[in-house]
């Protein structure tokens, strides 16, 4: 390996080399709970063809190769296997290009997925996508976990905003895939290959994002209820009527508790659970689904619904949503963020099932997530050192996620599987469509260095 570090410093020059085990620490984990790994080398890459140099000289040595964006991957995506180079792409932060005659825009994968939305903003755009580290996380790290966020009901995921993407191959090939087009029948698509790839088949350099006319309108309603139930259940009913709010979130006492604890905002911790909820579009029809909301919450056993008075407000309210995770693991040794997906038809069913299973593996949880979709995030608050406790943890969550999977769900919604998820994914795939990403896997990297041993083991 000093071998590789000596060439990697030439390539990048020293500043763009790390090899010294403190300096390293950083980034021998991500956000997720259980999983730690020493790097050989981290660089940081200031432009693509430095990235291929970087991919050309692993290759040469068959060191693996595994991306790093913000850090803040909850499917362990982001941790280092033994003999790595993390590649982090933070230096790689530029926003190339605006273009408001055909709505889009190029950036490099390091930019914080914030800036994306504010410079959008600034044209009168929107990009909609708002996963709950959207201050931190990097859009590179967005689109190769596909990561969802609070608007998702709506306006779908990263996937449904990534329009091209340029990515180095695993024999440092320079590749681009796709166009400005929002349609484009030309053979196979490419692109969405590498959306939700979590760095196994190569490295995004370029991304080219779809944006929207920004909303002239918006409300917001907040709404507490006795239960977990009845907050679902009043989500459910949402959807029933065929509403299309932009915001659908619950979360439950715990979390409500640690998240007043974190923000000072008044919440009313005492209820059962919260239900946060946004609609957005033209001000007639949100004046119309908002007071819809909020009568289908009474309807359901709100205990008070309230409607936020100005802008201020609700971005403090989607903000304290936003907290919900940090909160937890601040109040507590270890957080376990869990994700699965159900049809928004099981909502309800779900939560009660996650409550008895915790509660039987005597495993204490907090539940909190985006209802609107089916997207739980139950979270497990324990202590990773404790051996016994994370025995009953890992139980529960096989539990739950086979639950999900029994009713049509997913095992993931928007971490995506790294480490975390890969002994459930042959349940969801079953044995031809799992077969089937190996073999994608063989043929766009023969070698296996690209972020060796996520999603599934070769």
């Amino acid at each position: 390996m000093t071998d590789l570090a000596a060439a990697l410093r030439q390539a990048l020059g020293p500043e763009g080399v790390l090899t010294a085990t403190e300096a390293m620490a950083p980034y021998a984990r991500d956000a997720t709970a259980g999983y730690a790994q020493t790097p050989a080398v981290v660089v940081f890459p200031k432009d693509t063809g430095q990235v291929a140099t970087v991919v050309r000289l692993c290759g040469q040595f068959r060191a693996p190769i595994v991306p790093r964006g913000g850090g803040t991957s909850l499917s362990g995506a982001a941790v280092p296997v033994p003999g790595a180079v993390v590649m982090c792409m933070q230096k790689m932060d530029r926003i190339l290009e605006l273009d408001i005659r055909n709505l889009t825009m190029l950036v490099e994968p390091g930019v914080i997925t914030e800036r994306v939305d504010v410079a959008a903003a600034q044209a009168g755009l929107f990009y909609p996508p708002d996963p709950g580290s959207i201050k931190t996380s990097m859009i590179g790290g967005n689109v190769a976990s596909n990561a969802g966020g609070l608007r998702g009901i709506k306006y779908g995921v990263t996937r449904d905003y990534v329009l091209a993407l340029e990515v180095v191959l695993a024999d440092g090939t320079i590749t681009w895939l796709g166009s400005k087009c929002l349609k484009d029948a030309a053979g196979y698509s490419l692109r969405d290959l590498f959306i939700g790839s979590e760095g196994t088949l190569g490295i995004i350099t370029k991304i080219l994002l779809k944006l929207l006319p920004r909303p002239t309108a918006k409300a917001t309603v907040l709404a507490t209820f006795p239960d977990m139930e009845q907050a679902a259940a009043t989500a459910s009913a949402i959807i029933a009527a065929r509403l299309l709010p932009c915001t659908l979130e619950f979360l439950d006492q715990k979390t409500l508790r640690c998240v007043e604890k974190k923000v000072h905002m008044g919440l009313p911790i005492n209820a059962g659970a919260l239900l946060l909820m946004e609609t957005d579009g033209h001000p007639a029809a949100v004046a119309e689904e908002g007071a819809k909301m909020a009568e289908l919450a009474r309807a359901n056993g709100a205990i008070e619904v309230h409607q936020a008075t100005n802008a201020a407000e609700a971005e403090r309210l989607a903000d304290a949503r936003r907290q919900a995770y940090p909160a937890l693991a601040e109040a507590h040794p270890s957080a376990i963020l869990e994700d699965v997906t159900v049809p928004r038809s099981e909502l309800a069913a779900m939560v009660r099932f996650i409550e008895e299973v915790t509660h039987r593996h005597g495993v204490e949880c907090a539940i909190f997530g985006h209802a609107g979709d089916g997207n739980f995030h139950p979270t497990y608050l324990t202590d990773e050192r404790d051996a016994a406790a994370m025995v009953r943890v890992k139980a529960a969550a096989r539990e739950i996620a086979l639950e999900a999977l029994r009713r049509g769900g997913t095992i993931t919604g928007e971490h995506g599987v790294g480490l975390a998820k890969k002994g459930y994914l042959p349940l969801q795939h079953g044995a031809g469509s799992y077969a089937l990403l190996k073999q994608i896997k063989r043929a766009l990297d023969p070698e296996n260095l690209f972020n060796p041993g996520k999603i599934f083991d070769l």
